[in-house]
Parts: C-alpha cells; structure tokens; sequence
C-alpha cells in the first residue's frame, strides 16, 4: 500500500473542496425559494407571535395596481411611537377571510402590532388575531350631581335627634 505524498493529499483536498462547493452551488440553484405571499404570511406570523401592541388610527382602505396587473387593496394606518408617528400600510387582498374591506371604516381607532427592534415592521389584520373595532368604545356619562345633593350622605348617616 502506497501513501500519498504532500501533493497528493493537497490533490486531494483540493478536489473535495471544489466537489463540496459545486454540490453547494448545485443546492443553492436548484431550492425551492419561497413566494412573496410565504414571506408576508411568515412576516405576520412573527409579529402575531413576538410583536409588541400600539394603539393605532385607521385612515384609508384604497385599491393599487400592482405591476403584474393584480389590484392590490391596502389597508392604511397611522400610530405613534416614543413621539414618532409611523404611517404604513398592508396588503390585505389575500386576507378575505379575515377581514372585509368594506367594512373598515376610516378614523376608527385600531390596535397595531409592531416589531420592537424596528418599529415601521407593523400590522393591524393576520390570521388569527385582528386589531380591527367593530365599533366605538361606548364611555359611561359623567354626571355633575346636584350641589343640594352633596349634604344628604352625612346627613342620612347622622343620628336622629343629634344635630
């Protein structure tokens, strides 16, 4: 049995590290890349799961030609954070399902979600989870009471028969 001498074994190594290469480059040409759509869906999974909430103000639902020919319908909004005001929007054509954009209303209020490292990476709709209002908060009515009516509490405490 013959060993390789030093010019055999850089040989050697040499054409493993080209085989070893082109098998990568072979990979890497070959994979199957996601689509746009499985990058948002992957996008809004990870801000349902890890983003932080913000209160937010919807101001539009609008229709955008897309450059392939699609119409896209976005969903635009407004929320404000460390005294920055973000406007963003999001592409909710393919999200029927989960939101009708005929009932959005503009000039209600939503709840955003946000990544904390980069705020303008935002969403207001995902599967699953909806920072949409039906409606307005309804607050309780405050009621000034009556000046003559401050007195009845101490006085309906009080004994009868003592001052």
């Amino acid at each position: 049995m013959t060993l390789l001498g030093k010019t055999g074994w850089e040989i050697a190594g040499g054409l493993t590290t080209v085989a070893a290469m082109a098998a990568f480059a072979a990979w890497m040409a070959l994979r199957k890349r996601p689509t746009a759509d499985e990058l948002e869906l992957a996008r809004r999974q990870l801000l349902v799961q890890t983003g932080r909430l913000v209160d937010g103000m919807l101001l539009d639902v609008c229709s955008v030609e897309a450059t392939d020919g699609r119409t896209l319908t976005m969903l635009l909004f407004s929320y404000r954070i460390g005294g920055v005001d973000y406007e963003c929007s999001q592409d909710i054509t393919l999200m029927g399902s989960v939101v009708d954009a005929a009932r959005v209303r503009a000039g209600f209020p939503c709840t955003v979600r946000y990544q904390s490292g980069n705020p303008q990476n935002s969403i207001v709709v995902a599967e699953g989870w909806s920072g949409l209002r039906e409606r307005l908060p309804q607050l309780r009515a405050f009621e000034i009471p009556d000046p003559w009516d401050l007195g009845q509490g101490s006085l309906s405490r009080a004994r009868p028969g003592r001052g």
